[in-house]
């Protein structure tokens, strides 16, 4: 039976400590972890952003978002991955859930109608 994909978005929030070089290496390993077992999608820096609370006594962290897809088996092993992995001050794996049908008509009405809006609001060249 084949495997069901679901598209992924991971946070990851990687200690300052490490140096930039630091930073790009633990970066860079795990996007090459998700493209072995996933199909990465976009990969986000956001860089440096003070954190809600310290954590390990550090107070900023940088972060970064990764979108892959894969089955349901790699998530798993990321945040397991994510947890053993020395520098990652946290991790977070979440599914994105697809649109319904009604929220895929609806955003298209809205779409619709912005447009019938748009050209009634255009001047009448003459």
């Amino acid at each position: 039976m084949p495997t069901v994909k679901a598209n992924y978005e991971a946070v990851f929030i990687f200690s300052l400590t490490l140096g930039e070089e630091g930073i790009a290496a633990i970066m860079e390993k795990f996007k090459s972890l998700i493209e072995q077992n996933a199909e990465i999608g976009e990969v986000d820096e956001w860089g440096k952003r003070r954190l809600a609370y310290p954590i390990n006594d550090e107070n900023d962290g940088h972060y970064v978002l990764y979108n892959f897809t894969s089955g349901p088996e790699f998530p798993a092993e990321l945040d397991r991955v994510s947890k053993i992995t020395s520098g990652v001050l946290r991790s977070m794996i979440i599914r994105k859930e697809e649109p319904s049908a009604k929220a895929k008509a609806a955003a298209k009405k809205r779409e619709e109608a912005k447009a019938k809006a748009a050209a009634a609001a255009a001047p009448v060249e003459q």
